[in-house]
């Protein structure tokens, strides 16, 4: 009895984590480039996502949810960042010169996240998923609630400032 109430039910949650929590935690990984700061929003996630998964309507659409959120809490940490912009890149210019990284790689990445900071809420969104998450135009749209039309131009227009802010 295809498409029955049952069928439309959501997983359960443990199922959930169990399917998804590889590939939020690299995202988070690859958004954030700290991994202390990854682990604190990777849990932020799932207790956002455990708060609200009562109201999710069906299985249809989780991985886009859990990205949103995702995306939402690491784009609220690099809005934090920026506005604290000297005190916070400056230790992160430490960790990276600990690390052995190279110079230029440091001063990349704090402009990477300079550059991501200052994008409008819905492009930041959008270019986060498609590129740190992987996520394909038609789940960045229903993670945005918005047509796939409008996610491809999100991501376009998010790397065309990018390109222009450098």
């Amino acid at each position: 009895m295809a498409n029955s109430p049952i069928d439309r039910l959501p997983p359960p949650f443990e199922e959930i984590i169990r399917r998804h929590e590889g590939e939020i935690l690299r995202f988070i990984l690859r958004s954030t480039r700290d991994r202390e700061d990854a682990l604190d929003l990777f849990q932020e996630t799932w207790l956002r996502a455990y708060r609200a998964y009562a109201r999710i309507d069906g299985a249809d659409g989780i991985r886009p949810w859990l990205f949103r959120i995702a995306t939402n809490l690491c784009l609220n940490r690099v809005r934090d960042r920026a506005r604290h912009n000297g005190v916070v890149f400056d230790g992160e210019l430490a960790e990276a010169h600990d690390r052995g990284a190279p110079h230029g790689a440091r001063d990349t990445l704090i402009d990477l996240k300079a550059l991501i900071a200052r994008l409008p809420q819905k492009q930041r969104a959008a270019v986060m998923m498609r590129k740190f998450g992987g996520l394909e135009y038609q789940e960045i749209a229903t993670a945005l609630g918005c047509s796939l039309e409008a996610a491809r131009a999100d991501v376009y227009q998010a790397m065309k400032k990018i390109g222009a802010m450098e």
